[in-house]
C-alpha cells in the first residue's frame, strides 16, 4: 500500500511504520511526547502535573439565578474583586489583588462566566480565592480555569464472521479488533452494524489535514482553543474547522514545572481513526464504527487545553448553544474525550457533562494513565460519564491504567513493549512530523494509553445506536447505554487484582449488539440474568435507589454456594433463590446489612440455576459481586 502526503517541500510516497509513545492526557498543564522510538525503548507514562503544580490565569464562576451578578457585568467583577481582596495578602504599598484586574472574557455555554486575571496565580493563592468565591451567597460554583492534556503514553463466536476486512495492515496490526482474548470482537459485530447514521464527536487535538483513509467520514468540526499560543493559529479566538496545527513543546518547564519538550502527537487523528477510519477498502487500517461520522472538535494544543474551552466544546458538540460559535448542525450522539488530569471532578466540568447528557449525548472518557485511583482524576471521576480503563492483548490490566470504583469497563489500550511490536500498541494512520502538519510522511502510529481504550467504547456505542435505528427501535438513553455496555462486557480472561479494578470486563461489540437487539420474551419466558462465573469477581457494579439487577449462577449439587458483595459506595441488599427470581419475601437466602458488604450462603444447593438479585437500598457505585462454590 502507498499513502501519499503532499509536503510544501516535496512529495513523499512511503508509508513508514513507527512505534510512538505518547504522554498521559491530564487536566493539568503538561502534554505527552510523540517521537519515534524503538519498541524496546517504551517509557513509563509521564505523570500529570500535580494540583500544586497547576496554575491558572482565570476562574470560571457561575452565579445563582436571581443574584445581581447573574446579569450585571459590574456586579460579576465586584464579587470576584472582593474575593481576591480577601484572599490575596498585599505587600507594602502594592495591592496584589487590585493588580490582578479581573475582566469578564466571555460567558460559557453552561451559563458560567470566564473571568480572566491579568496574571497567573499559584495553586495556594488560587485555592484561597476559590474558597472565598464559593462562600459568596451569590455564587453557585467557582473553579480554576486549568489546563488538561491527552491521556496516552509516552512510547509509541463459533460462527465465522462474514467480514474480514481487506485493509492490508489490519491482520498484522489490529489485534485490538479481532484477537479472541484481548480484542473487542469486531468482525462478528460488523456483520450486524457499521455505525451508519451516528455522529461521534472527538474532543482532542484536531485532525491532520488530508489524512488518508477517512473518506467522507469526517465532518467539518470546530476549533475551540481560544488563545493563539496554544492553538498556533494567527489570532486568539475560535475558528471553523478542526485542523491539528501541532502540539509540540520546544523547551522544558514551558507548560509547568517539570514538563518536558515534546514532539507533536497527532493524537486526535489517531483516536478518530480507531472510531471511524474507512474499512474494507483495501487501504491502510480499519475503524471500529467505520460508517459513522466523526465530528472533530479541537480543544488540545500546545500545553493542552483549558477547562473553559473544553466545557464549551462539550456543550456545542452535544447540540447546545455557545455564544459566538455557529450552531452545530450535526450534534453528536456520542462524545469521546481521551483527555484528563489530576483532581476530582469540578462543578464546571460536571455542569457541561450534565448538559450534554440531558440532550441525549453519551460521554465516554479515558480513565487516565497514572496507575492511580481514577476517583482522583477528571473527567473520569465525574458523574454521568463512561470511564474506560486499559487492557493488554492478554486481556489483563496494563501497567499504567488508572483504576477504581469509578471505572466502568475496559478496552484495549496497549501494554507497551512488554507485549512486543505490534501487539503492545494500538495502531492508526498519522504523520511522522515532529512539529507542523505540512512536513513528514504518512505513517502508522503505534500508541498506548487509556486514550486508545476510550474510542473503542465510543465506537461500540455508535454500532449499537446505528443497529437500533436500522431495526426501527428507539436509541438508548445515555444511562441505558452505559448499563448495556457494562453488562455485555466480556469477563476478563485473566484475574484483575482486587486492589485495581477496571470495571465489569472488556467491551464486546457483538455482545453489546446482541443485548440491544434481543427481543423481549412474551410467553413461556424463563427469568434472565447476567451470568456470574465461579470465583470470578464482577467489579464496577452500580445502580440507583430502588434498582434491581438479576444475576445467574450455575451451581453443582451439595457444595456450599456463597455470594458476596463488597467495595464501592452506597447500600445494597442481596437475595438468592434456586430456579426463580428472588424477592425480599420469597428467597432461599438473603443479606441486607447496611452498606455494601453482604454475604449470602446456601449450605446445600441443588444442581441448577440460582438467581441473585441485587437491590439498591440507596444509590450505589463501584460494588464488586463474587460467587464461589
Amino acid at each position: 500500500m502507498t499513502l501519499k502526503r503532499i509536503s510544501n517541500v516535496t512529495k513523499k510516497q512511503t508509508l513508514r511504520i513507527n512505534v510512538l509513545a505518547a504522554a498521559v492526557l491530564s487536566l493539568t498543564v503538561g502534554v505527552g511526547a510523540a517521537h519515534a522510538i524503538n519498541p524496546g525503548e517504551a517509557k513509563a507514562p509521564v505523570r500529570v502535573a500535580s494540583a500544586d503544580q497547576q496554575s491558572a490565569n482565570g476562574v470560571i464562576v457561575k452565579y445563582k439565578n436571581g443574584a445581581a451578578a447573574a446579569v450585571d457585568r459590574s456586579a460579576k467583577l465586584s464579587v470576584v474583586q472582593a474575593a481576591l481582596s480577601r484572599a490575596i495578602v498585599s505587600t507594602g504599598t502594592t495591592s496584589r489583588a487590585l493588580a490582578l484586574s479581573p475582566q469578564v472574557e466571555r460567558q460559557l455555554g453552561t451559563g458560567a462566566d470566564l473571568i480572566r486575571l491579568k496574571s497567573k496565580l499559584g495553586s495556594a493563592d488560587m485555592n484561597k480565592v476559590l474558597a472565598e468565591l464559593n462562600a459568596d451567597p451569590s455564587v453557585q460554583y467557582a473553579v480554576a480555569n486549568v489546563r488538561l492534556q491527552r491521556s496516552d503514553l509516552r512510547s509509541s463466536g463459533n460462527v465465522q464472521p462474514a467480514l474480514v476486512p481487506n485493509d492490508p495492515n489490519y491482520a498484522q496490526y489490529q489485534w485490538n479488533f479481532y484477537n479472541a482474548t484481548g480484542g473487542v470482537n469486531a468482525p462478528a459485530a460488523w456483520d450486524i452494524s457499521q455505525g451508519e447514521g451516528v455522529v461521534v464527536a472527538v474532543l482532542d487535538t484536531g485532525i491532520l489535514p488530508g489524512v488518508p483513509d477517512f473518506g467522507t467520514n469526517l465532518l467539518p468540526g470546530y476549533d475551540f482553543i481560544s488563545d493563539k499560543e496554544s492553538s498556533r493559529r494567527p489570532t486568539d479566538g475560535r475558528a471553523p474547522g478542526a485542523t491539528d496545527y501541532g502540539d509540540w513543546v520546544e523547551t522544558a518547564n514551558e507548560c509547568y514545572t517539570g514538563s518536558e519538550p515534546e514532539a507533536s502527537s497527532w493524537h486526535g487523528t489517531h483516536v478518530a481513526g480507531t472510531i471511524a477510519e474507512v474499512t474494507n477498502n483495501g487501504s491502510a487500517l480499519a475503524g471500529l464504527a467505520y460508517k459513522a461520522k466523526v465530528l472533530p472538535v479541537r480543544v488540545l494544543g500546545k500545553c493542552g487545553g483549558t477547562l473553559a474551552d473544553i466545557s464549551d466544546a462539550i456543550t456545542w458538540a452535544s447540540g447546545g448553544t455557545v455564544a459566538g460559535v455557529p450552531a452545530n448542525t450535526t450534534p453528536a450522539e456520542i462524545i469521546n474525550m481521551s483527555l484528563g488530569g489530576g483532581g476530582s471532578c469540578d462543578a464546571a466540568y460536571q455542569d457541561a457533562i450534565n448538559g450534554a447528557v440531558s440532550r441525549g449525548t453519551l460521554v465516554v472518557v479515558a480513565a487516565g494513565n497514572d496507575t492511580g485511583n481514577a476517583a482522583n482524576y477528571r473527567p473520569s471521576s465525574c458523574n454521568n460519564v463512561v470511564a474506560v480503563g486499559a487492557t493488554r492483548v492478554t486481556g489483563g490490566i496494563t501497567y499504567y491504567s488508572n483504576y477504581g470504583s469509578v471505572v466502568d469497563l475496559a478496552a484495549p489500550g496497549g501494554g507497551g513493549s512488554v507485549d512486543g511490536n505490534p501487539n503492545g500498541y494500538i495502531w492508526q494512520v498519522g504523520s511522522s512530523s515532529d512539529t507542523t502538519p505540512d512536513g513528514g510522511d504518512w505513517v502508522l502510529l503505534g500508541k498506548g494509553g487509556t486514550s486508545m481504550s476510550s474510542p473503542h467504547v465510543a465506537a461500540v456505542a455508535a454500532l449499537v445506536q446505528s443497529a437500533l435505528a436500522a431495526n426501527g427501535k428507539d436509541p438508548l438513553s445515555p444511562a441505558a447505554m452505559e448499563a448495556l455496555l457494562k453488562q455485555s462486557a466480556r469477563r476478563f480472561p485473566v484475574t484483575i487484582p482486587a486492589a485495581t479494578p477496571i470495571g465489569t470486563g472488556i467491551v464486546d461489540a457483538k455482545a453489546a449488539l446482541d443485548a440491544a437487539l434481543k427481543e423481549p420474551c412474551t410467553e413461556n419466558c424463563e427469568p434472565e440474568g447476567i451470568p456470574l462465573t465461579n470465583k470470578v469477581a464482577l467489579a464496577g457494579v452500580a445502580g440507583a435507589t430502588g434498582s434491581e439487577t438479576v444475576y445467574t449462577f450455575e451451581a453443582v449439587a451439595g457444595k456450599q454456594l456463597s455470594v458476596l458483595t463488597y467495595g464501592g459506595t452506597g447500600n445494597v441488599s442481596v437475595y438468592v433463590a434456586q430456579g426463580r427470581v428472588p424477592t425480599a419475601t420469597d428467597n432461599d437466602a438473603k443479606s441486607s446489612r447496611p452498606g455494601n458488604t453482604e454475604t449470602v450462603r446456601v449450605a446445600k444447593p441443588v444442581a441448577g440455576t440460582y438467581y441473585v438479585k441485587v437491590v439498591g437500598e440507596a444509590a450505589f457505585n463501584g460494588v464488586t459481586i463474587l460467587a464461589t462454590q
